[in-house]
């Protein structure tokens, strides 16, 4: 079969490889769309870091391995002792990979597994492929009324949606949101869907300003044309936001929001920062601030993305910007997000039955 396979710093190539075998408590699935994600991106730029080149502690694998973790697929063959699905359902598949008998996979925390990894970066294949083989539990079925490419935009909307349904974020509550790439639309989305407040995001991009107010961002915020701390002050009658949402991973960002939370407000970050990062402890202390790390999603949240799409608590379409087929990735896809990365949110690719 043809996949798309890692093997170095700016070296990805379609190859051909054997099609997985269905076990027991396994499903088969033909990858339909796959998403390209930031974390693609970075492994593409400076990689191998993610991507394993010692043997994963789970799956045993390493480099050369098959991209894809954001993906959307039809059920083309069960396992023995699967429930779940059927063969012929449009699904969408949860890719972590976790070892089920860690303290923190025993506490249900399997996003925070000691040994965890993702399909798509880890090994056991990947979305940009013509046929995955992964655990029932991993697989998710759509409803009817949400289609294959929104299945697609699962996952990144899941890391917004736990981010939010971990941090203390209530109705009511002011945001701040620092970058208007595909997560921070993730949060923004997150928060509208679970209730009114106030959600402020701070960009520079034009076109991603225009992404944050489609999807209900209430007030933008240029941090070079404005002053972040002093406008969110005036926004919140001086008291500050309650929760800050890191999208971005940017020092000076961070400097500038932590000072714009209230007192005892929570920053949570979700970027996952390419450099290390100062924290000042007294911008915290003095106010008894909260800093909260996100580790992408537990089981449920992937649930509640769905139920949210289907019933149009949330309408994400209009984060597709480009669909691609899998022979053109590297141009219009790869090369896309590095040098238009202005104009693009999600570029969707074809995997198998896309187009």
């Amino acid at each position: 079969m043809k996949a798309l396979r890692f093997h170095g710093k700016e070296d990805i190539r379609i190859e051909d490889i054997p099609e997985p075998q269905c076990g027991p408590g396994q499903v088969k699935v033909a990858p339909a769309w796959c998403g390209i994600c930031g974390s693609d991106l970075h492994e593409y730029l400076g990689g191998p870091s993610l991507c394993p080149t010692s043997p994963h502690p789970i799956t045993g694998e390493t480099v050369p391995l098959t991209f894809g973790h954001e993906f959307s697929g039809h059920v083309e063959e069960v396992g023995k002792g699967v429930t779940k699905v059927n063969v012929g359902d449009k699904v969408c598949i949860q890719p972590i990979i976790y070892d089920d008998n860690c303290v923190a996979c025993e506490e249900g925390l399997i996003n925070c597994c000691w040994k965890n990894g993702f399909v798509g970066l880890s090994g056991w294949g990947g979305g940009l492929s013509e046929h995955v083989v992964v655990l029932e539990s991993a697989v998710y079925k759509l409803p009817d009324n949400v289609s294959l490419e929104v299945g697609a935009l699962v996952e990144p909307l899941a890391v917004g949606w736990h981010a939010v349904n971990i941090s203390p974020w209530k109705p009511g509550s002011v945001a701040l949101v620092l970058g208007g790439g595909p997560i921070g639309l993730a949060v923004i989305q997150a928060l509208k869907a679970r209730g009114d407040g106030t959600v402020i995001v701070s960009e520079l991009s034009s076109k991603r300003k225009a992404f944050a107010t489609q999807f209900g961002a209430d007030i933008i915020i240029d941090p070079v044309k404005e002053d972040l701390i002093q406008r969110c002050k005036e926004i919140t009658k001086a008291r500050g936001v309650d929760v800050v949402y890191d999208c971005a991973g940017i020092q000076a960002a961070m400097d500038q929001a932590v000072q714009a939370l209230r007192a005892r407000g929570t920053y949570v970050n979700i970027a996952i920062w390419e450099k290390t990062c100062t924290l000042t402890p007294n911008l915290f202390n003095f106010k008894e601030r909260s800093y909260l790390g996100v580790a992408t999603y537990q089981a449920g949240d992937y649930q509640d993305v769905i139920d949210a799409i289907s019933s149009g608590r949330m309408k994400p379409e209009g984060m597709i910007t480009k669909r691609i087929k899998l022979n053109e990735v590297v141009e219009e896809g790869f090369s896309a997000l590095i040098h238009d990365k202005e104009n693009q949110v999600k570029i969707l690719v074809a995997a198998g039955q896309g187009l």
